[in-house]
Order: C-alpha cells, then sequence, then structure tokens
C-alpha cells in the first residue's frame, strides 16, 4: 500500500437514485487514489462481470410482463454473487481499491423501502452473496427526486426502473437517509445539487479522512 492507511477498507461504494452523478464521483474517487500512488479497479451492479451484465440486462429491460419484486430481488443478488467472486473479491485481494457504482444498500432502498420486501430476507441474501466482503464507505450522492429523474431523462431512454413512479423514487430516498441515519460510520450523504467543484471538494474531505 502506498496512499491508503492500512486496516482501512479498500472497497468504497456509490449511492443514489438516478441521474445523482454516481458516474462522475466515481471518476473523482478514482483520480484522488490515483494521484497517491493507488490502482483502482472501477465497476458498477448490476453487472460487473459478463454474466452480471448479462442479469442487469434482464433486470432494467422494459417488458410486458411485470417483474415480482421477490424474482427482482433474486436476480439482484444473483448478479451480485457473481460479481463479488469474479471481480471484487480477486481485486481487493490483489490490494487494489475497488470503486462499485451500487451495491447491497441499493438493494436495501430499492427493493426494501421502495418494493416492500422484508429487511430480514434482503439481509440474509447478503449473507449468501457476500458474507464478509462489504463495503468501509459508501458515498450517497443524494438528489431530489424529481431533479434525479430530470438529469437521467436528458442522458437516454428510461429504462424500467426509470419509469417507477415518483412515490417509489421518494421511497427509495427515504431509505437511503435511513440507511445513512443507521450508519453514519460508513454512510456519508454527499449534496449532490451542489456545483461539481463543491462535490469533488466534499468527496476528497471524506477521502482524505478516511483514507489520507
Amino acid at each position: 500500500m502506498t496512499g491508503v492507511a492500512a486496516g482501512q477498507s479498500r472497497f468504497i461504494t456509490l449511492e443514489g437514485l438516478e441521474g445523482a452523478g454516481k458516474s462522475t464521483a466515481m471518476a473523482f474517487v478514482r483520480e484522488w487514489f490515483e494521484a497517491r500512488g493507488e490502482t483502482v479497479a472501477l465497476t458498477r451492479e448490476p453487472g460487473g462481470t459478463p454474466l452480471a451484465e448479462e442479469l442487469r440486462g434482464v433486470l432494467k429491460a422494459v417488458r410486458d410482463e411485470p417483474v415480482a419484486p421477490s424474482t427482482e430481488l433474486l436476480l439482484m443478488f444473483a448478479a451480485r454473487a457473481q460479481h463479488v467472486e469474479r471481480v471484487i473479491r480477486p481485486a481487493l485481494a490483489e490490494g487494489n481499491v475497488v470503486v462499485c457504482d451500487r451495491f447491497t444498500d441499493s438493494t436495501r432502498a430499492y427493493q426494501g423501502a421502495g418494493r416492500g420486501l422484508a429487511a430480514e430476507v434482503i439481509e440474509q441474501l447478503a449473507a449468501i452473496a457476500h458474507a464478509d466482503c462489504n463495503p468501509g464507505l459508501t458515498l450517497w450522492l443524494d438528489v431530489p427526486v424529481t431533479l434525479g429523474l430530470e438529469r437521467a431523462a436528458a442522458r437516454a431512454a428510461a429504462d424500467r426502473f426509470e419509469q417507477e413512479a415518483l412515490a417509489f423514487f421518494e421511497r427509495v430516498r427515504g431509505g437511503f437517509a435511513e440507511l445513512a441515519e443507521r450508519h453514519p460510520e460508513r454512510i456519508v450523504r454527499v449534496d449532490a445539487t451542489a456545483s461539481l467543484d463543491a462535490v469533488r471538494s466534499a468527496i476528497e474531505d471524506t477521502l482524505e479522512a478516511r483514507y489520507g
């Protein structure tokens, strides 16, 4: 290790609604670590491996057949289990920093708070998929629902999730807020309505405090 203190988890996740700016934030995180001589692996969920990317396509595709919440949940964790075993664990074992766009907090917010699935079921599946592989830092890019969806609509056609009602996304945002309140030692809220310079500064301050 050259730039990260020993003992600090090198697995970092980015969370937030559609249009929150996670991709931009991921670039800021990568640049901060690479400036300190670190090797950084960037990945995403659902996805990250060929099989998991196929499942991502299944999950996000607009279709006539309604997708049962339990089906959605199981597909998410199937993709995650493959991703953890094939990408995240090996990268961490090599001493790399892993930065992931979404992880199980998204499942807790979307399928838990959003779909109403039981928290205990989600945690049981998390224990199967990645029992001892959890992020040490999560940056929650918080943005109001309407603004996030406006940003998302401007970049591409809406996928199956983005076509959900506003009330669904309000529940999801509330789910993220509850997680941040319960886990302040890990989850740091970043105001995603701020300027890019302010977002970068907030992220770099957090990284400096945790890993500097």
